[in-house]
């Protein structure tokens, strides 16, 4: 019995558009080959908000998402805002708006490695063979949202690192459920041996311990999180962590699977979930068929599985990856010396490829 919902499409800004393009393919192809029925409405977000309506989240944008199951994003940010501190209004304030609006709390990012791609890693495949992390990051608090001032003189900033007890509690729930159906083991990351937040993070996460006696914890420090990370990372799996450290691992962790192109997330609260890769907008390849559809694809397959509980549908679509790669082809982020000139796709080509092998 095929299910209905109803999806809002946020190109974005950069590469947004191309990669969404494919990520949207494959929802239509999944629709019609599993029998649901999924309609689709498309919204401004970003820099492209900012040059329709002034605002980088326009209001019609927020009642769409609102008004939706599911959202796909593509990407946020401009070359003009990267060089101009003192402009007031960024693209990348939408996004924190519309996490803000839609309660999205806790952002989810798999880190899944292809067996085909441990050589585009700059670390050893050795090293990586086996990684398998779940990055569990808090959203709403933290120095992104909490007071900000700058001096009369301009010569002094500052920006207020808070949390609240029921923030922490949420997510922290969320980690320790994933665990469960995991390896049950869990790595909390805080800084708690210098900021009064993350001792307020650690008591909050050694409380709730308590109620998941199954699950082995453990808490490190964020510079040797960081580091370990590098070093080994198949020490971990269920990552819990604060708004700013989870934003530096996860680049950081993007190195494990060889590229930004490669990895999803999926940001969700207790209602609309909104999806998206976690690379930017690149607006060096923008418009030049260079960009990496991979992660919106698999932002996609996310989608299916978190929001509608689609769980074979989301595996089709990694399976499909997975014979695209052990075929050969690449996009130019993530081809080597080895990969067959003729194997090098374009965005186009790429998004293509993956619906010829879902459609076998």
């Amino acid at each position: 019995m095929g299910i209905k919902k109803h999806i809002l499409v946020i190109p974005g800004d950069g590469i947004g558009p191309e990669v969404t393009t494919w990520g949207k393919a494959v929802l239509e192809h999944i629709a019609q080959a599993y029998g649901h029925e999924f309609t689709y409405d498309e919204a401004l977000m970003g820099h492209a908000g900012i040059e329709a309506t002034g605002s980088p989240l326009p209001d019609e944008t927020l009642e769409k998402a609102k008004a939706s199951d599911a959202i796909l994003f593509g990407a946020i940010g401009h070359i003009k805002y990267d060089d101009d501190p003192s402009a007031k209004v960024r693209p990348e304030q939408g996004l924190l708006k519309i996490r803000k609006e839609l309660g999205l709390y806790a952002n989810l990012r798999p880190i899944m490695l292809f067996d085909e791609l441990l050589d585009a890693s700059s670390l050893k495949p050795a090293v990586l063979q086996g990684t398998d992390i779940l990055f569990f990051r808090e959203l709403t608090g933290d120095v992104y949202f909490g007071e900000k001032n700058r001096s009369e003189d301009r010569n002094t900033a500052s920006d207020l690192m808070i949390y609240h007890r029921y923030e922490v509690e949420r997510i922290a729930h969320k980690a320790f459920e994933a665990a469960r159906l995991r390896s049950k083991r869990l790595c909390s990351v805080d800084k708690a041996n210098v900021l009064e937040s993350s001792r307020l993070w650690r008591e909050v996460v050694q409380e709730l311990a308590k109620q998941y006696p199954d699950v082995e914890t453990e808490h490190m420090f964020i510079d040797n999180a960081a580091m370990q990370l590098v070093k080994n990372p198949k020490k971990f799996d269920v990552v819990l962590t604060a708004n700013l450290f989870g934003d530096i691992l996860t680049d950081e962790a993007s190195q494990i699977a060889g590229s930004m192109g490669m990895l999803a997330s999926a940001s969700i609260g207790d209602g609309t979930g909104f999806f998206e890769p976690i690379h930017g907008s690149a607006h060096d390849i923008a418009g030049q068929n260079k960009a990496n559809p991979l992660a919106s694809i698999l932002s996609v397959a996310l989608m299916l599985e978190i929001s509608f509980g689609l769980k074979e549908e989301a595996k089709s679509i990694t399976t499909a990856i997975d014979k695209v790669l052990k075929a050969g082809y690449r996009t130019g982020d993530i081809a080597d010396t080895h990969t067959e000139a003729d194997k090098v796709l374009g965005t186009e080509a790429m998004g293509k490829m993956v619906l010829q092998f879902l459609a076998t």
